[in-house]
């Protein structure tokens, strides 16, 4: 499942015009290649993505769609928007597609954009207990420009509440309700949140930034027959360039192709959106779906040995390639448990505790750890390697000899698995 080696012709005429930069470049490489890189939200991409990403496309403007830009000379580059166009509509079997979004935030925005007016009331997953940024932060856009009321997850088991999402849709008859999460590792009940919107007449907005990978390999459920509209990333497991997709059914098509453009962004990244199209050839490949595949068994493999290692995992397990756990039994809060897992050589993230802590004497400043499987599953690690990995980081945070040897152990096997060979 590894990936070939791109040629580094381009670093190496950088080196020449700007050593300082290139040495920056050449520093992430080598730390790309010498650490673990557990990060839910990131990926390595195949040297054909990055080829296009580094493609005269970079060259052109091409503002408004294929037929209709507004600039001249965009033949070509309406050739590649129209083939990432066909081809993430078969992927996911969308009736439309945008592929323009710049991030998926930007989808997000755009969601927003073609549904609802400044002031309607949305009903998204609390950011305690893993909503993102877009679902209503006071310091985001959807915060300061809409009605967001918060659902959250249950104390037990971790997994969204139902009962609760229905209960506020009918007090709140809001706007649109959005499903999805930065945290969340279980799958999404993609038709219960469709009966509920139904029911009070609101618009379904999947955020589907995490498993959409998954949906494409063919190990998670899809949003697509249930949501007016799916935003979603085009990074993180589905393995292509950082940036944002929307889809949904050809009578919204219009609503949001103009909502990304000429509404919220301008000219179109055609580079990006040729190595969208790269990524999206790739992911309809058998061997993109025995990589799913392994994302999941790996994050599973992952999650069992963490909770044998004595963190607390979050709703018991994973059906995705996200794993979310508790440090606090270890004695550690999350912060610090992310600074000394660094120090290691393994890359992740923090991310908000439903709830509360596991370690009441912590709850104060305690916060969880979100990993995730694609990178590592993308340089060819499996099972075994991921018993290391745990065993590892559960080595760091308890301390003692295990700790010790952490770092030079990392570094082996980072190195046993290089992202491009």
């Amino acid at each position: 499942m590894s990936v070939t080696h791109p040629p580094y012709s381009a670093t190496d005429a950088l080196g020449r015009q700007d050593p300082e930069l290139a040495e920056i470049l050449l520093a992430e490489r080598r730390r790309q290649e010498t650490t673990l890189q557990l990060t839910a939200a990131e990926n390595f991409t195949s040297p054909a993505v990055l080829a296009a990403l580094g493609s005269p496309l970079a060259n052109k403007y091409a503002e408004g769609y294929p037929g209709a830009r507004h600039h001249g000379g965009c033949e070509l580059v309406d050739l590649a928007e129209r083939l990432a166009v066909e081809r993430a509509t078969a992927l996911f079997g969308a009736a439309h597609a945008n592929v323009q979004a710049h991030s998926g935030s930007s989808a997000v925005l755009a969601a927003y954009a073609a549904l609802l007016r400044p002031g309607d009331t949305v009903l998204a997953l609390g950011l305690p207990h893993g909503g993102h940024l877009t679902h209503g932060s006071p310091a985001n856009f959807s915060g300061r420009w809409f009605d967001f009321v918060g659902y959250g997850v249950d104390a037990e088991t971790g997994l969204v509440d139902h009962d609760q999402v229905r209960a506020l849709a009918r007090a709140h008859r809001p706007k649109a309700i959005v499903c999805g999460s930065i945290s969340y590792p279980r799958h999404l009940d993609w038709a219960a949140f469709r009966e509920v919107a139904d029911e009070v007449g609101a618009y379904l907005v999947a955020d589907a930034a995490h498993p959409i990978g998954l949906v494409a390999g063919g190990v998670a459920p899809s949003p697509v027959p249930y949501a007016d509209i799916v935003c979603a990333t085009t990074h993180k497991v589905l393995r292509g360039p950082r940036g944002g997709m929307l889809l949904c059914g050809s009578e919204l098509a219009e609503r949001v192709d103009r909502a990304v453009f000429p509404f919220t962004q301008g000219g179109a990244q055609m580079h990006t959106i040729a190595a969208k199209a790269v990524a999206f050839g790739e992911a309809a490949t058998p061997a993109f779906a025995a990589y799913a595949r392994q994302v999941v068994a790996n994050a599973r493999v992952l999650a069992g040995r963490l909770a044998a290692e004595g963190l607390a995992v979050i709703t018991g397990g994973t059906d995705t390639h996200m794993v979310t756990a508790d440090p606090a039994p270890l004695g550690v809060d999350g912060r610090t448990a992310r600074s000394r897992l660094a120090a290691a050589g393994m890359v992740l993230d923090c991310c908000a505790l439903p709830h509360g802590s596991a370690a009441p004497v912590l709850a104060a400043d305690a916060r969880g750890l979100r990993l995730g499987t694609a990178a590592l599953t993308t340089q060819g690690m499996r099972e075994g390697e991921m018993r290391t990995v745990a065993g590892l980081l559960a080595g760091v945070l308890t301390g003692g000899t295990r700790a010790v040897r952490a770092r030079e152990e990392v570094r082996e096997l980072a190195a046993a698995f290089p992202p491009y060979p």
